[in-house]
């Protein structure tokens, strides 16, 4: 935690829904002016995409097949560790980029699946923000999950995580279906040891479930919409969240526990907007509080 350099991480796993949130706090970054440092986790993957098939493959070659980007041996953990650190310090860090596609290398002149070089974070930002895969991981050697001012999970429902990443690999990737679910079944045991638990030390969870059948979802022709789907909102301290206000301003929504609001799909940004203005806005007057006087 840190009053005069905080820290935004969003976490959760591929197919998940994380881009949808960081849209939503660039909009509120953008109307509150807030210049935030943005950090993508896909930068702190250990091999590049030519890499990676290498390893996988011997990794499969000596008897394991389970190799994937979100366990500890593909990743960087120590390194997303070390920023945070820093930046909660010092406001300082180093970072770089993954360059998915050909429109993202094409400037860097690159090819794609590759890293930029690591270079020195903006100066002057009133904040960092990540977004990835590990912005809560906890292992005996790291935990990543104790630098954060706001954290927050994006965890759907899984057969609708399922669903989101194949019409996303397949439609936007050019994956094959036969592709993409080896991949889910090739990541699951470092799901269930690397990505679930973030869920833990979570400040605030969005879980989208949807309210049509997804009994299959390796047949479904299409990802259920907003209007399809309801959003269980759960804050794992309630302390100071102005439920009834919520309440009040999200037509259809709902209290299920003491802690939990569930609103509906097509409402989520919005109830994103509600509840972390006021977040933005304590940082920054935690942040005036404790800015070195001048004279």
């Amino acid at each position: 935690m840190s009053e005069r350099h905080p820290i935004i991480a969003i976490t959760g796993s591929s197919g998940a829904g994380t881009s949808t949130v960081t849209r939503t706090f660039q909009n509120i970054f953008r109307r509150e002016s807030v210049t935030a440092a943005i950090i993508e986790g896909d930068s702190f993957h250990r091999y590049d995409r030519k890499e990676m098939k290498l390893k996988a493959a011997e990794a499969e070659k000596a008897g394991n097949n389970n190799f994937s980007h979100f366990g500890a041996n593909a990743n960087l953990f120590g390194e997303i560790e070390s920023l945070f650190r820093t930046y909660s310090e010092t406001g300082q860090g180093k970072s770089r980029k993954y360059l998915h596609n050909a429109e993202e290398a094409a400037p860097y002149q690159q090819e794609p699946g590759t890293f930029t070089a690591w270079e020195d974070l903006p100066a002057g930002t009133d904040m960092l923000f990540y977004e990835g895969l590990h912005g809560a991981v906890v292992t005996p050697e790291h935990n990543v999950a104790q630098y954060p001012d706001l954290l927050v999970g994006v965890v759907p429902v899984i057969n609708l995580e399922w669903i989101q990443k194949l019409y996303r690999d397949k439609n936007m990737r050019g994956y094959s279906a036969d592709a993409v679910t080896d991949t889910i079944l090739r990541r699951m045991p470092d799901y269930v040891h690397y990505i679930t638990p973030q869920f833990q030390h979570t400040h605030v969870n969005f879980q989208r479930v949807p309210i049509v059948d997804t009994s299959n979802p390796f047949v479904a022709r299409d990802v259920p919409t907003a209007d399809e789907s309801m959003v269980v909102i759960r804050f794992a301290k309630p302390k100071g969240i102005d439920f009834q206000y919520l309440l009040n301003m999200i037509h259809g929504s709902m209290m299920s526990r003491a802690n939990t609001i569930v609103v509906p799909g097509g409402k989520m940004e919005l109830a994103m907007q509600l509840i972390f203005t006021p977040f933005i806005w304590r940082m920054i007057e935690r942040q005036k509080r404790h800015a070195p006087r001048v004279g």
